[in-house]
């Protein structure tokens, strides 16, 4: 019997009703685990519906309370986090202990919105004119949609919601389809922990759904990360219909070394920072620049033998270092790349499309690849590939690493392994890029601070999560006010004259 996946609208599962479905595919065995609903406009409409009208009563509960239901959620999802670990492998295919750790990530979210009382605190000033005060309010927007990638099926979504709600808006999700199920048993810990009903939605879908929302007249609010190009669609489609956007796209991070690195700890960074999660995360090390020769070369000897020996495996296997990528349709694409890096004159050092993976699973597997001698005029250089796939550039100096770093079209991540802070601290000051680390492998801020890239990885103004994520959840609304004098001098019994 095939599982079906069902929307979650106003505190309860909601059959599909639209006839349309989509196959939920375990990576690792290449089987169907389940089906999923796909949303019409007439679904997507309910569960704005259930939302608006639960809006009203949510932005009027204190954010205290608001802040307590989430503290419960955080309870709940860590006891079950097992489980919910085991969700995003089965139909992610990442490792379990990764699986884990983008829970973690996305409750740092949750704990960072469980402050809400003081982060929705305005300011006040006295006496702005004689007698006249001023203050602001930041007040919630409305009903708010989060359109989340298969790469975080809880990690993202977690980015979004807890802020969202936590401000008093009411929230509709729409997951990838490709790995629905996390989305669900979020809801449901969600009103385990209190959440009234409406407050929080899951509808299933693929571009009807989204358009859908994109057009929605009560939906003020679209937040979304994956690729550049729907990105910039979902940028352009709402905002044209007046709501507010943050729409975060592709990447294409890079990691300079420096001749002075310490090349072992370089190599440990890069192994988990390209091959992590098969490569499949916005924020992998896609790209190492060696400035100079005996850099590279050094760096080569040294990280050959780590892709070579990856151990890809299914993602619950307690050796796996990394699991299947997501579905056959990427699988291709990647190995595809691949053949063009080949086409276009890279030198492959390690092909993974070699690999043959020893058990009787028959999933999506594919090892390491490493490509030395990329030019930046190369496709494979050019466009996100997410999948296990290192490119190595090689650059004279510095200045020239920075160069071919600036002028990538993406400016998500990047990182530069050295002992020289001048280089380092110069790297930090002038790179074009949103978010920089200096011998850190993969610089994700926390929580507390925002997450997001310059040029053409993000479309509008505002980051995701942090103090931005309260900015993008709210309205400012500013008061001034004088009040008419006399009251204070108390009761007159003297006959009224005139005076």
């Amino acid at each position: 019997m095939i599982k079906k996946i069902e929307h979650f609208v106003d505190g309860a599962l909601m059959p599909g009703a639209s006839g349309r479905e989509a196959t939920v595919f375990n990576p690792a065995t290449g089987t169907e685990s389940a089906r999923v609903s796909l949303a019409d406009a007439n679904e997507v409409n309910t569960a704005v519906a259930a939302a608006k009208t639960a809006f009203s009563a949510w932005s009027e509960t204190t954010p205290l309370n608001r802040a307590r239901i989430l503290f419960k959620f955080k309870e709940l999802v860590e006891a079950n986090q097992g489980k919910l670990a085991e969700m995003i492998t089965a139909e992610h295919g990442k490792v379990l202990n990764d699986a884990a750790g983008e829970i973690t990530r996305g409750l740092e979210v949750v704990e960072f919105a469980c402050g809400i009382p003081h982060l929705l605190k305005g300011e006040h000033s006295v006496n702005v004119g004689r007698g006249v005060d001023s203050w602001s309010e930041m007040q919630p927007l409305g009903v708010v949609s989060g359109i989340t990638p298969f790469n975080f099926p809880v990690m993202v979504p977690m980015w979004m919601f807890p802020i969202a709600i936590a401000c008093g808006n009411t929230f509709i999700l729409k997951p990838s389809e490709k790995d629905p199920s996390p989305a669900i048993f979020i809801a449901e810990l969600l009103k385990q922990a209190g959440l009234p009903d409406g407050v929080f939605n899951v509808v299933h879908g693929d571009k009807e759904a989204v358009d859908a929302l994109l057009s929605h007249n009560s939906v003020e609010a679209v937040s979304f990360v994956g690729s550049t190009p729907i990105a910039q669609y979902i940028y352009a489609r709402a905002s044209e219909n007046g709501k507010r956007v943050q729409a975060l796209g592709g990447a294409k991070n890079h990691m300079l070394i420096m001749p002075d690195a310490d090349m072992n700890q370089a190599v440990d960074a890069l192994i988990g920072a390209a091959y992590g999660s098969a490569g499949e995360r916005c924020m992998a090390i896609s790209v190492v620049v060696c400035v100079g020769d005996e850099a590279a070369d050094t760096l080569l000897k040294k990280l050959k033998p780590r892709v070579e020996n990856l151990k890809v495996k299914p993602g619950t296997d307690i050796e796996a270092e990394m699991g299947p990528l997501v579905s056959k349709q990427h699988l291709d694409k990647v190995k595809g790349y691949i053949d063009l890096g080949i086409e276009e004159g890279a030198t492959l050092i390690v092909d993974g499309r070699n690999f043959i993976h020893e058990g009787p699973e028959a999933g999506y597997f594919l090892g390491g690849c490493l490509f030395d001698q990329v030019t930046e005029s190369m496709r494979i250089y050019k466009e996100e590939i997410f999948g296990p796939v290192l490119c190595i550039v090689r650059v004279e100096n510095f200045n020239d690493g920075c160069r071919l770093i600036n002028n990538h079209e993406y400016g998500t991540g990047t990182t530069i392994f050295t002992r020289d802070e001048d280089s380092a601290r110069q790297f930090a000051h002038s790179i074009q890029v949103g978010m920089v680390g200096v011998n850190v492998p993969i610089p994700v801020p926390m929580a507390f601070h925002s997450f997001g890239g310059w040029k053409r990885s993000l479309f509008g103004p505002l980051h995701v999560h942090g103090p931005d994520g309260v900015r993008f959840n709210t309205r400012m609304k500013t008061m001034t006010a004088r009040w008419p004098a006399g009251i204070r001098q108390g009761s007159d019994f003297a006959m009224p004259t005139m005076k």
